[in-house]
């Protein structure tokens, strides 16, 4: 890859992030999506397979793994904000409402700080399904400067 197309594909640097700035994606969560996370992390809990099972339980239906819609946060981390580049650090989520198979989630993250000495920004990061807040949680990213490139 020459440093034009690297250039045409990286996302921000650190010196171009500003508190405040955000990103969002949403994504319909479907039948296949289930089926294939299930056999890609190993998690085959029929709470989230098997209708008959996730009704006798306290949610009453089949709910989507929570690392699904989670997984949406990667999605901005790695191809929004900050972007191709950049490293997810950690991330602490909080599972608040079911989401089930059909519904649409929409991911956001907001730059709450930058730590330059570190190369790191610090961003809250909020699932929803319409209004309803279905986790929330808050990432750490390393971010490269532009004058390594």
């Amino acid at each position: 890859m020459d440093q034009q197309e690297f250039e045409r594909v990286h996302g921000f640097y650190l010196e171009e992030i500003e508190i405040g700035m955000s990103a969002g994606v949403d994504k319909v969560i479907g039948e296949d999506d289930v089926k294939a996370f299930a056999g890609i992390s190993g998690d085959t809990n029929p709470l989230h397979l098997d209708d008959e099972f996730a009704r006798k339980t306290r949610v009453g239906e089949r709910v989507v793994h929570g690392m699904v819609s989670a997984s949406l946060i990667s999605t901005l981390v790695g191809c929004k904000l900050p972007g191709p580049g950049c490293l997810w650090m950690g991330q602490t989520l909080r599972f608040l409402k079911p989401v089930r198979v059909g519904d649409r989630v929409e991911a956001r993250a907001e730059v709450v700080e930058v730590l330059k000495q570190k190369q790191r920004v610090r961003m809250q990061t909020t699932c929803r399904v319409g209004e309803l807040v279905v986790i929330d949680g808050e990432a750490l990213v390393w971010v490269p400067l532009r004058r390594y490139q």
